[in-house]
């Protein structure tokens, strides 16, 4: 998931240098949902490891 993150956001980059507005805007955002929902999948895993740990 991090990876896919980071691969938007480096198309977003190289878009916005070259002059693509729109597609730049558009893969920072994919960049961003991508990233949110690693962060997110990331906390659950902690979680139930810790959960797991206790027992």
């Amino acid at each position: 998931m991090l990876r896919l993150a980071i691969i938007f956001f480096i198309i977003a980059i190289i878009a916005a240098i070259f002059g693509f507005g729109g597609i730049a805007a558009g893969a920072a955002s994919i960049a961003k949902i991508v990233f949110f929902i690693f962060i997110i999948l990331l906390l659950l895993s902690v979680i139930a490891g810790g959960i797991r740990g206790f027992k």
